[in-house]
This record gives C-alpha cells, sequence and structure tokens, in this order.
C-alpha cells in the first residue's frame, strides 16, 4: 500500500531536485556532493561557548551554499515541502557517520525532542519541522520521539532581528515542560533545523535541566556561522 502511494504522490507530484532541477530526487547525488557535510560536532570548547547545551551537532555551515539556505527554506516557508524532511535527515545522518558520532554509547538511554512550534504558526504550515526532522532521525536511530512534553506558550518574534537583551525577554517564560517524569535522568536532543544566535535552544536545555534531564544535547541540520 505504501509502495502504491508513494507511486501516486510521484506520477502527480513528482519531485525535482532543488539543485539543479533534475527530476526523481530532491536532492540528486551530484548536488549533495556540493554541501559540505562537517566531519566535527560543535563543543563546549568552541570559540562560542555554550550554556545549558552540552554540545551541538550541525551537519552543514548555514549561508556558505545556496542550495544549503534553498533546502531549508523549502522545508519551512511556501510552497511547503514536509517531505523534505527525510532527504535533511540523511544528511545529519551522513554527518553522524563520518563524526564517528553514531555509536550505541552516545545514543544510549536517549530522547529526541523537537523544538516546538506556538500553535499558531503550527496552524498556518500544518506541521513542526523540527518534529518531522526528528521522526525521521528516530527511525535510523532507533530513539524515541517525545513531542508533546516541550511545549511553546505562545508567539516570540525572530531572534535573529533582536538585541542580546530584547532576546532574552523575547523568551522568557515562553518554553513549559508538560510532562517532566518522561525527561528524568534522560539525555535529551534537542532536535532543530537551523541553530542562529542559540539562544532558543539554550532555553528549552534550561527548562529541560529543571524538569530533571541528565543532559541536554543540540542536533541542528545547519548553523549559523
Amino acid at each position: 500500500m505504501d509502495k502504491f502511494k508513494d507511486f501516486l504522490l510521484n506520477l502527480f507530484f513528482p519531485k525535482f531536485c532543488l539543485g539543479c532541477n533534475k527530476e526523481g530526487v530532491y536532492l540528486c547525488d551530484d548536488c549533495r556532493a556540493t554541501l559540505d557535510i562537517r566531519e566535527f560536532d560543535f563543543s563546549p570548547h568552541d570559540k562560542k561557548p555554550l550554556k545549558g547545551l552540552s554540545g551541538l551537532y550541525f551537519a552543514l555551515p548555514y549561508g556558505e551554499r545556496a542550495l544549503t539556505k534553498k533546502l531549508i527554506h523549502q522545508f519551512k516557508y511556501q510552497p511547503y515541502i514536509k517531505d523534505l524532511a527525510k532527504t535533511l535527515a540523511g544528511i545529519l545522518i551522513e554527518h553522524f557517520v563520518i563524526s564517528g558520532k553514531n555509536t550505541d554509547e552516545i545514543w544510549n538511554n536517549s530522547i529526541l525532542i523537537p523544538v516546538p512550534l506556538d500553535k499558531k504558526k503550527l496552524k498556518i504550515r500544518g506541521y513542526n519541522q523540527s518534529e518531522e526532522l526528528a521522526r525521521e532521525l528516530s527511525k535510523v536511530l532507533q530513539i524515541p520521539v517525545i513531542s508533546d512534553s516541550l511545549i511553546k506558550t505562545r508567539p516570540t518574534k525572530p531572534q535573529m532581528e533582536l538585541s542580546k537583551e530584547q532576546r532574552e525577554k523575547n523568551l522568557e517564560n515562553v518554553f513549559q515542560i508538560k510532562n517532566p517524569t518522561e525527561l528524568r535522568d534522560k539525555k535529551i536532543f534537542l532536535v532543530d533545523d537551523v541553530y542562529t544566535t542559540g539562544s532558543t535552544m539554550e532555553e528549552c536545555a534550561r527548562v529541560l535541566k529543571e524538569a530533571g534531564a541528565k543532559q541536554v544535547w543540540g542536533i541542528a541540520l545547519a548553523r549559523e556561522e
């Protein structure tokens, strides 16, 4: 049934590479080879130290390739391509493999939590891109996704447009935990599409640790450098 469904979708809504417009996939092998998939992770010893996060894994530098921006843009903005989650998760998995991070020791006793959207944005887009990314990662990493524990209580302004003081106020009391017992003593991997200023992930990490999380790490497809 799934194969027949995919056949019909490809028949009526064919995929085209966002890099070269080749039919069949959203990212062909030739265009994928142009992406600078990183071989290292962003640790607390980076030039921009982390606060609440134990570390950050990211696969691509945001802005270095126009294709990177285009892939993420089509995932988040109209015309929305929700199905891009599988392609983008594959890029992250490649990063984990080539950086030596795809091990049982790292993922043991872990859960994936997507950075939440407010209700208004979720209604407009129809899905949380971070949750879709987390669900595709979960299929490969074999660790669960919990998407209803960390919630966003109100809309916020884009962090990149604000000063340091405004960012802190913008995120004040915006994230809450609904089911803290699910998180206690767990290693949590926060999933988002882009790590920009880091303020959002850091605030999520703070709230999660207060709820009893053992460690909180970040996973982002791309990082603003």
